[in-house]
């Protein structure tokens, strides 16, 4: 029998060569550079932050204590309030000696830790005048205001609190104001002739009694 014709074997490809495609690669076009003159977008502004609440530092007190105290003086007390957990009772000027005894007799307040003014010119009741109190027994404290003119009398609470005596005449030497019933009220920081009130708003910072001092001290000017 006649041999049959054998296949022809496709030629073999060397060993790590591979076979060359028959679809030419697809080339890929560079980037196109960055245009260097073209300024990069503008931020956008921020939105602006909402206003904040403004600061209440003062709010009007009615505690158990206010309660008591309206209830026995009751027009006498003008205004009560809290500042920063202090509270503050603004009281009329002429009945200050009765409600002192009754805060120190009834409501324990037994120190006056410091009395004080407040110069405000441009108010008809220019003067606030200040009493700082404090209770031992309640470990509390408390604000006592009265409001005063220029000319009108603060009633004294040196019966009070003796504490009051110089406490009182440092306010009538720096301020012009007078307590009433007060038993020696004189000047405590400045000579008896001087004149004017260093503490009023008034009272310019470089101003002197120049006839004083020219007088008492053989100069022109102490400053």
């Amino acid at each position: 029998m006649a041999d049959e014709p054998k296949e022809p074997k496709p030629p073999q490809v060397p060993t790590g060569d591979k076979p060359a495609s028959s679809t030419p690669p697809v080339s890929t076009p560079p980037a196109k550079p960055a245009d260097a003159s073209a300024s990069p977008a503008p931020p956008k502004p921020a939105a602006p932050a909402p206003p904040k609440p403004p600061v209440v530092l003062q709010t009007p007190l009615d505690n158990e204590f206010v309660t008591r105290f309206r209830a026995k003086f009751t027009t006498a007390l003008l205004e009560a309030m809290e500042d920063r957990k202090q509270a503050i009772l603004t009281v009329d000027r002429a009945r200050l000696a009765e409600i002192a005894l009754h805060l120190r007799d009834e409501e324990k307040f037994d120190m006056l830790s410091d009395l004080t003014a407040v110069d405000w010119p441009k108010r008809e009741k220019r003067f606030d005048v200040v009493l700082n109190l404090y209770s031992f027994a309640k470990n509390e404290r408390l604000r006592l205001k009265v409001w005063a003119a220029d000319a009108e009398e603060v009633p004294s609470v040196v019966a009070v609190w003796p504490t009051a005596n110089w406490q009182e005449r440092e306010v009538f030497d720096m301020f012009g104001i007078v307590f009433s019933g007060h038993p020696d009220l004189k000047r405590i920081l400045l000579p008896e002739e001087w004149q004017g009130y260093p503490l009023r708003k008034d009272y310019d910072i470089l101003q002197q009694d120049t006839a004083w001092v020219r007088e008492n001290l053989g100069i022109e000017s102490g400053q």
